[in-house]
C-alpha cells in the first residue's frame, strides 16, 4: 500500500501536467514544451523507482511534498485536516457508543433474565432501518430541518463544539446502528455460557451479569470497532462536504478531483498510520478483557446452541421491495416532462418526479436492477475473500488494517484518481476494501474458537485439525459472520450511493440509487419526496437483511393458545380431570364385564 501511494504519480493514467497547468493558467496555451517543462519540474519524467525513492526519503524529514495546485507544503494541511476529522470522530464515536447501547439494551435487559433467546430475529428492525439511512442524507436533513429551518444548531461551518453536534450525529447513528447490530448478535452466547446460567441461579443482580456478558462479547467485535474509528475519520467526505467541514476526508475529495496526488498520498498516508495504531490498540484492548483465558485455551465457546429462529416477516419487506422494482420497471425512467417538474405523489407519479418531471418510481426501479446486483455481488465476494482470508489471521491482520485505512469513498476517490470515473469505479473501489470487517472479524472469532476448552479436549483426543476446522471451527464461526455480512449488504448500497453522491460513480442520465440522491439532493427542502423515495428504498432493503440474518421461513397456521395467566394451568388441571374420569370408566366397563383393570 505504501510503495502503490507512492508510485500514484506514476501509475496515474491521466497527464498531471495538464491539470496543474489547468489550476494554475487555465488561459495558457497546453503546448508540448510547456507541458514538458512542467512534468520536469513536478519530478515526473524520473522513473519510477527514483519517484518513489525521492517520496520516501522526503517523509523521513517530516516533507510530504508540495500541492501541485497552490504550491505550498502538504503536510501542514494534512496535519491540520487530521486534526478536525478526529475531533469530528471523538463526537461520532460518543453517539455511536450510545446507540449501539440503545439497540443492545433490550438483550442486555433479557439475557440475565435467560430470556436472551426471545429477542426474534425480527428484534432491532428500528437499529437496522437507522443503520440503512445514508449519512449524506441523515446530513442533509440535520442540516435542512434542525440547522435551517429550526434554527436550534449551527447547520454549516466548523467554529466550536456547537458546530459539532450535527455532523456527529449524521456520522455516529448509523455506524452506533451497524456496530450494535454486530454486538447484539454475540451477547446472547455470553448470556448462554455457563458462568452467567450459575450467576442468574446464585441471585447475582442482573446489572452485574450484564456487565459480564459485555465484557465477554466486547473482544469479538472490538478490532471493528478499530476498524469504524477510520472509517468515521476518512470516510465523513459526504458529511464534511454537506456541513462545510475542513476534514480530512473532504481535502482528499478536493484532492482527487483536482488531481492534486501529492495531497491525495499525504491523505492516504495519514489514514494508514491511523488505522495502525487503531489496530493495536483494539487487540491490546482484547488481550485485557479476556486476560489469561484466552492465552491458556480456557474460554467457552461463544458459539450458540441454538440459532436465532426464523420468522416471516422478511418475506413482506422483500415483497414490498419486489414490488416496487416490478412497478417501476414497467415505466420508463427516460421521460421527460418538464410540464410536471417536482410533482408530489399522485397516482400518476406515486413516488412523485423529479427536477425535470422524470417518474420517480420508473427510476428507482430501474435504478435497483443495477444498485442491487453491485451490492449483493460485492457483498458475496467480500464475505468469500473475508472468510478465506480471516483463517490465516497471520497472513491478513496487518493486511486488513491497510486496506481498511482506505475506506470506500476514500477507495473510490483513488481509483478514480488512477484509473479516471466510470460507471464500475464504485464497485471495484468498494470490492477491494470490502472484506477487511469480515476478515477481521472471522480472525477475532477464530482466536476466541482455538482457545475454548472442548476444542483443546478434542484436539487431545487426537482429532486432526481437518476435522477440528469442519467439525468445531468453522460451526461457529460462520453463521455469525455470515449474519454480519447481511448487515453489511445496505452498507455496500450505500458506499455505491455515497460515491454515486460524490459524482465518481454512474454518470446521467443514469437511475442508479446514489445518483438519485445526487440529482434531487438541491431539491430536499422543496421536494423532499424526490429525496426520500430512493432513501426509502435503501431502508427497506436494510431491514430485509437484518431480518433475514436469522432466517426465512413461510408463515405457517399456529393454534392459538390463551396466555392468561394461570390459563396454562388451568388447562393441565383439566385435562388430568378428563384423563382421570376416563380412567374410572374403563374401570367400572372392566368391573362389570368380570375383567381385570390395567
Amino acid at each position: 500500500m505504501l510503495c502503490g501511494i507512492g508510485l500514484l504519480p506514476w501509475l496515474s493514467r491521466t497527464d498531471p501536467a495538464r491539470t496543474v497547468l489547468k489550476a494554475r493558467a487555465a488561459d495558457r496555451d497546453p503546448s508540448p514544451e510547456l507541458l514538458e517543462s512542467l512534468r520536469s519540474q513536478l519530478g515526473l519524467d524520473a522513473g519510477p523507482l527514483r519517484l518513489l525513492g525521492r517520496w520516501l526519503a522526503g517523509l523521513t524529514h517530516g516533507d510530504a511534498g508540495t500541492s501541485w495546485i497552490s504550491g505550498t507544503a502538504v503536510a501542514p494541511s494534512v496535519a491540520a485536516a487530521l486534526g478536525v476529522s478526529l475531533l469530528l470522530m471523538g463526537g461520532a464515536l460518543v453517539v455511536a457508543a450510545a446507540t449501539a447501547g440503545a439497540v443492545c439494551g433490550r438483550t442486555l435487559w433479557l439475557g440475565p433474565r435467560r430470556r436472551a433467546a426471545r429477542r426474534g430475529a425480527g428484534a432491532g428492525s428500528g437499529g437496522a432501518l437507522l443503520a440503512a439511512l445514508p449519512e449524506f442524507l441523515l446530513a442533509s436533513v440535520l442540516a435542512a430541518v434542525v440547522g435551517v429551518r429550526l434554527g436550534w444548531l449551527p447547520a454549516v461551518g466548523w467554529y466550536g463544539p456547537r458546530w459539532m453536534v450535527l455532523p456527529s450525529l449524521a456520522l455516529g447513528l448509523p455506524a452506533g446502528a451497524l456496530l450494535g447490530r454486530v454486538l447484539d448478535d454475540a451477547l446472547p452466547g455470553a448470556f448462554a455460557e455457563p458462568w452467567a446460567r450459575a450467576a442468574a441461579a446464585r441471585g447475582l443482580p442482573a446489572r452485574r451479569i450484564a456487565r459480564q456478558a459485555l465484557r465477554r462479547a466486547v473482544p469479538g467485535v472490538l478490532p471493528n470497532i478499530g476498524l469504524f474509528v477510520v472509517g468515521l475519520t476518512g470516510g465523513a467526505v459526504a458529511v464534511e462536504q454537506v456541513f462545510d467541514i475542513p476534514g480530512l476526508g473532504r481535502l482528499s475529495l478536493q484532492a482527487a478531483i483536482a488531481q492534486d496526488l501529492p495531497m491525495l498520498q499525504a491523505c492516504a498516508l495519514a489514514l494508514i498510520l491511523l488505522a495502525a495504531a487503531a489496530g493495536g490498540l483494539a487487540r491490546l484492548a482484547a488481550r485485557l478483557l479476556l486476560g489469561p483465558a484466552l492465552r491458556d485455551g480456557a474460554l467457552p465457546s461463544l458459539d450458540r446452541s441454538t440459532a436465532p429462529s426464523a420468522r416471516a416477516i422478511p418475506l413482506l419487506y422483500g415483497a414490498l421491495l419486489l414490488t416496487v422494482v416490478v412497478l417501476g420497471a414497467l415505466r420508463d425512467p427516460l421521460v421527460v416532462d418538464t410540464a410536471a417538474r417536482l410533482t408530489a405523489p399522485s397516482w400518476a407519479h406515486p413516488f412523485g418526479t423529479d427536477a425535470l418531471g422524470r417518474d420517480l418510481l420508473a427510476r428507482v426501479g430501474h435504478g435497483a436492477l443495477s444498485t442491487l446486483a453491485l451490492a449483493v455481488a460485492v457483498s458475496a465476494a467480500a464475505l468469500v475473500a473475508g472468510v478465506l482470508l480471516g483463517l490465516v489471521p497471520r497472513l491478513s491482520g496487518g493486511l486488513a488494517e491497510t486496506v481498511n485505512a482506505v475506506p470506500p469513498v476514500l477507495a473510490g476517490l483513488l481509483v478514480a484518481g488512477a484509473a479516471g470515473r466510470g460507471p464500475y469505479t464504485p464497485a471495484l473501489a468498494v470490492a477491494a476494501v470490502a472484506w477487511a470487517p469480515l476478515a477481521t472479524h472471522t480472525s477475532a472469532l477464530l482466536r476466541q474458537q482455538r482457545a475454548a476448552t472442548h476444542l483443546a479436549a478434542t484436539r487431545a483426543l487426537g482429532a486432526s485439525r481437518r476435522h477440528l476446522l469442519r467439525r468445531h471451527v468453522l460451526p461457529a464461526v460462520l453463521p455469525p459472520v455470515v449474519r454480519h455480512a447481511l448487515l453489511r449488504l445496505p452498507s455496500m448500497a450505500l458506499a455505491l450511493a455515497a460515491l454515486g453522491f460524490l459524482g465518481l460513480g454512474a454518470q446521467p442520465p443514469s437511475p442508479e440509487w446514489g445518483r438519485l440522491l445526487a440529482e434531487n439532493h438541491p431539491y430536499a427542502e422543496r421536494a423532499p419526496w424526490a429525496v426520500l423515495a430512493p432513501a426509502a428504498a435503501l431502508a427497506l432493503l436494510g431491514l430485509l437483511a437484518v431480518t433475514a440474518s436469522g432466517g426465512v421461513r413461510w408463515p405457517r397456521r399456529r393454534m392459538r393458545i390463551d396466555d392468561r395467566p394461570g390459563a396454562l394451568i388451568e388447562s393441565l388441571r383439566k385435562a388430568g380431570e378428563e384423563s382421570d374420569s376416563a380412567q374410572q370408566g374403563r374401570r367400572k366397563r372392566n368391573r362389570r364385564k368380570g375383567g381385570v383393570c390395567d
